[in-house]
């Protein structure tokens, strides 16, 4: 049986789905707990959502000149799901998989494009579909809970509340034409409903919709924003990332080769963009410990030479200061963000590096996924610009609950209704989900 989108198997269906790990890469989606009831809200301002990484469905189409393996799809009709094709998680079906979504990336333009044959396309702009469920059945779910708590209260998908999702895989620089589309749905919403516009984001997402505030005049963002809602931003960048570029992850996912996906996810400009910010950290942390060398922030060019990736570089010089000074929104900001979790911050690595696991970690605090001193930078912001700045830390919550957990779902729906009262601090584990 050849490899496209095809049925999904069961049993690694599960797999997938029943591993809940930390949450930045979303390959481990989860069955999303329901949204519950709650009595509809007389104000339901307008919001966009904008997902983090890997958070919205991606299609393809294919007329390939060659193949990776003889299983694979050499041409296809139609628009197939690339991501989440489940059939990824097959030994074969992974290597159709890579070789359809990976970028290619020249040095000489500094610019990405699909793989020779393969078109993507992001589906639904401006609808909720593509971001509540990452799959066409249904069982992958990001933020369905979130957009039906809203529904519950009031909202209308498609309507008050539209997703914006992207192609993820690219870094700002390389995706001029979605923030147009972004700019166009903002005003669009405003002169529909003469509210100005909530945009929300997770993750690096958040990262997407400062980069897009920050080419706005302020002019515009007086008129047509109302607020930045903030979910667990990596603000001055992510250590993960270093970790999976180095020898890659599969978010202890068996069947589902590190080695071999690490090609996939060398090849995203994301990755590199979300690098440890360089005036964000310490001269001198370590984020990557081998017997040889330990890297910090200043060996950046020395750890892509090491690995084989030299590529990563120059991505990384093409995108290193797209959002890395923090330049404040302009718009008021609600930071929120999960603390209170063993979080790495440094991988440790033997002789094996980087084509072997690490050996051992150093953790600090965070969501599990990105540490709170990153996350926590928004508070930079207070006093930087003329809008109120308002930071909540959840303790306790990870990464990935952010878009599920009800103590942040009250939350969102307070600051959506407008009511003043932002707690700093918030533990969860004192509450239920």
């Amino acid at each position: 049986m050849k490899m496209g989108s095809g049925l999904l198997l069961s049993s690694l269906l599960a797999a997938l789905l029943l591993h809940h790990s930390s949450g930045f890469w979303i390959i481990n989606v989860v069955f999303p707990p329901a949204a519950k009831t709650r009595a509809p809200s007389n104000s339901t301002p307008p919001l966009i959502i904008v997902p983090g990484n890997l958070g919205n469905r991606l299609e393809a189409k294919i007329d390939k000149p060659t193949l990776v393996h003889w299983l694979c799809y050499k041409k296809t009709e139609n628009w197939f799901p690339l991501w989440i094709d489940l059939n990824m998680l097959m030994p074969i079906g992974l290597d159709c998989w890579i070789d359809n979504i990976k970028l290619v990336y020249n040095r000489t333009s500094r610019r990405s494009s699909n793989s020779p044959g393969v078109q993507v396309r992001v589906p639904g702009f401006g609808q909720t579909y593509p971001i509540e469920f990452l799959d066409n059945n249904q069982l992958a779910g990001y933020f369905h809970t979130m957009v039906q708590h809203l529904v519950n209260a009031g909202y209308v998908r498609n309507e008050t509340v539209r997703g914006a999702p992207y192609d993820w895989r690219l870094a700002p620089n390389e995706n001029a034409e979605y923030f147009t589309k972004l700019q166009d749905m903002v005003e669009e919403m405003y002169n529909q409903y003469q509210q100005p516009i909530y945009l929300l984001g997770h993750s690096m997402g958040c990262h997407y919709v400062l980069y897009f505030l920050n080419h706005q005049p302020q002019e515009w963002k007086n008129k047509y924003i109302r607020g930045f809602i903030s979910l667990g931003s990596p603000w001055g960048g992510a250590v993960k990332t270093l970790g999976v570029m180095a020898s890659g992850e599969n978010d202890g996912i068996p069947m589902i080769s590190k080695i071999k996906v690490r090609e996939e996810q060398r090849k995203m400009t994301t990755n590199p963009w979300m690098l440890p910010f360089e005036d964000a950290w310490p001269k001198d942390h370590v984020f990557i410990s081998t017997p040889n060398f330990n890297y910090t922030h200043r060996d950046y060019q020395r750890f892509f030479k090491d690995i084989s990736f030299e590529d990563g570089w120059y991505m990384w010089q093409d995108t290193k200061n797209l959002t890395a000074a923090l330049q404040p929104p302009g718009v008021e900001v609600w930071c929120m963000y999960g603390v209170g979790l063993p979080t790495t911050v440094t991988y440790v690595y033997d002789e094996e590096f980087p084509n072997g696991d690490p050996v051992d970690f150093v953790y600090g605090d965070g969501d599990d996924t990105v540490d709170s001193m990153s996350m926590g930078l928004c508070k930079r912001w207070v006093g930087q610009q003329k809008k109120p700045v308002h930071v909540t830390e959840y303790r306790g919550l990870a990464h990935l609950d952010m878009v599920f957990h009800e103590e942040v779902l009250n939350q969102i729906q307070q600051i959506l209704e407008g009511k003043p009262d932002t707690p700093k601090e918030i533990d969860v584990r004192l509450s239920t989900k």
